[in-house]
């Protein structure tokens, strides 16, 4: 099924293509923070050594005008230099296209191959690859199966009328699989996300916080909603199937754990969270939520995180798509040029929120755009 390889795992000549194209500056800080996720997506190459290396490399950085970057170590070559024997930057190249074909065995097999199966189909050892593939795509090829066979059932369920016919055609065993996989991944259960939250009770309120009012609104797993300005209607077209009742007091620790995450994000507790997105966009907000406390990341930069370098625009989208304001840290994603973008909640919110975090305390007067 070749929608869930679009989604998560970008091709190679599309990586070298964004990376001829990338701002040497976004390189530079892959580079400093030597970061994995862009392991052969771009090269260092080191003028006053003639070497060149993989983003991750352990050596002692270089001073940055002494740096030059290549989209492959071909390119680096081509232009004199020779790779580093400490990080080895043309294994990568290899490595990475083991990834690509166990996806393809992995998309093409009616059944879930085992990690055995797929490490010994393209030709490494079962420990070491599962460490390679989840490196690239941010998850494990058990992971990677299980989402591919929930966005088949997700089709499914739209196109059949009974659940049963759904499990069967999107390529499990039985229904206990099934089930598994869906509460992991949509948290309502399958029939009621098919059928705009029927048979689901959804709890709400409004509270009021230095962000300005917002609404809370959970389900028995977690925290559904959380938005700025908006009222019980909105509720009503996500779930229009759904119960949908005011609370009378039993969310009091979701909102006062909300309000610990903007106001003393340090020491804000853990939150249940029960939301449901495409393979994409659920791969986008896994990568928000791993961007640290008081730190930002680029759109660039998270789309390359998750191996789709060119799929800036349609990060942007899912970050605006994220219903769960906060939790789900979209406000700590800025432009490559250092701005801070759009925000759902208005530039303001976005502005306290980094504040608060500590991410403009070094620089107050980090200009607001549209």
């Amino acid at each position: 099924m070749a929608t869930l390889a679009q989604t998560i795992h970008a091709p190679r000549s599309e990586a070298v293509s964004n990376v001829a194209r990338l701002d040497p500056e976004t390189a530079w800080a892959a580079f400093m923070r030597r970061d994995r996720a862009w392991d052969g997506r771009v090269i260092g190459a080191v003028k006053t050594t003639g070497i060149y290396c993989k983003p991750s490399c352990p050596a002692r950085r270089p001073k940055r005008e002494n740096v030059q970057f290549f989209a492959s170590g071909e390119e680096a070559r081509a232009a004199g230099f020779r790779p580093c024997l400490r990080c080895k930057p043309d294994e990568v190249g290899r490595d990475r296209e083991a990834v690509a074909q166990a996806v393809k065995l992995i998309e093409a097999a009616e059944e879930a191959p085992t990690l055995d199966e797929v490490a010994a189909a393209v030709g490494y050892a079962p420990h070491h690859f599962q460490r390679l593939f989840k490196r690239d795509l941010g998850v494990s090829p058990a992971e990677y199966s299980r989402a591919l066979r929930m966005l088949r059932a997700q089709s499914a369920l739209k196109e059949n009328d009974r659940v049963t016919d759904a499990i069967y055609d999107a390529g499990y065993s039985g229904p206990s699989g099934f089930y598994s996989d869906a509460k992991e991944r949509l948290g309502m259960t399958p029939s009621a996300w098919r059928d705009g939250g029927r048979g689901e009770t959804i709890r709400w309120t409004t509270f009021d916080s230095p962000l300005g009012t917002m609404l809370i609104a959970s389900t028995s797993k977690g925290i559904c909603r959380l938005t700025f300005d908006d009222s019980e209607a909105s509720l009503a077209r996500h779930f229009p199937n759904a119960t949908i009742v005011q609370d009378d007091g039993g969310m009091r620790e979701l909102v006062e754990g909300a309000l610990a995450a903007i106001e003393h994000p340090n020491a804000a507790p853990e939150l249940p969270i029960d939301v449901a997105g495409t393979a994409f966009q659920e791969k986008v907000w896994r990568e928000l939520r791993k961007i640290p406390l008081g730190e930002t990341r680029s759109y660039a930069e998270i789309a390359a995180a998750i191996g789709q370098p060119t799929a800036v625009r349609a990060v942007g989208t899912a970050n605006g798509d994220n219903h769960v304001a906060v939790l789900i840290p979209c406000h700590r994603v800025i432009r490559s040029d250092g701005t801070l973008g759009g925000y759902a909640g208005g530039l303001d919110r976005k502005r306290h929120l980094l504040a608060v975090e500590g991410h403009l305390s070094a620089s107050p007067e980090l200009p607001l755009v549209d």
